[in-house]
C-alpha cells in the first residue's frame, strides 16, 4: 500500500482505552498527519473526532482511504459489504489476527485492495524507514 495516497482512515472498533492496540495504532496514525474517523456504536468521541456506530453512518461529505478493521473475523463481511456500498474506499486493512478470505474476495472483486493479518503501525513504521 501506498501510504502516501492515504489520507483518512476510518478505524472500525476503535477503543477509547489507551492500552488497547486500536487506540495505539489510530493515534499513532494521527500524529503520522492522517485523519481518523473512529467507528465504534459505544463511543461519541474519541481522538478528538466524532465517533460513527457503523461505517455506513460516516457522512459521505468524508472520504474515507482506508477501512482499518479492529473487530472479530466473522464480524468483517457486514464491515467489508458496507465498504463496498459507500464506493471510493481504496484499502480495507484487516489487522493482526483478522483474517477473512471470503470477505477479502467480496472487496477485490469491488476493486478495493485488501491487506490481512498486518498491523498498519508495523507497515507504517517499515514504510518510513525505507
Amino acid at each position: 500500500m501506498d501510504f502516501e495516497k492515504i489520507m483518512t482512515v476510518a478505524v472500525v472498533g476503535l477503543s477509547d482505552k489507551t492500552e488497547k492496540p486500536s487506540f495505539r495504532v489510530a493515534n499513532y496514525l494521527q500524529e503520522n498527519g492522517y485523519r481518523i474517523i473512529p467507528v465504534n456504536p459505544t463511543l461519541d468521541r474519541v481522538l478528538g473526532e466524532q465517533c460513527y456506530s457503523e461505517l455506513r453512518d460516516i457522512p459521505d461529505t468524508i472520504e474515507v482511504d482506508v477501512v482499518d478493521i479492529f473487530r472479530k473475523s466473522d464480524a468483517v463481511p457486514v464491515i467489508v459489504q458496507q465498504a463496498v456500498a459507500r464506493g471510493n474506499i481504496k484499502t480495507i486493512w484487516m489487522q493482526e489476527g483478522i483474517i477473512n478470505e471470503e470477505a477479502a474476495k467480496t472487496a477485490e472483486k469491488a476493486g478495493i485492495e485488501v491487506i490481512m493479518d498486518k498491523c498498519m503501525l508495523k507497515e507504517h513504521q517499515k514504510y518510513k524507514s525505507e
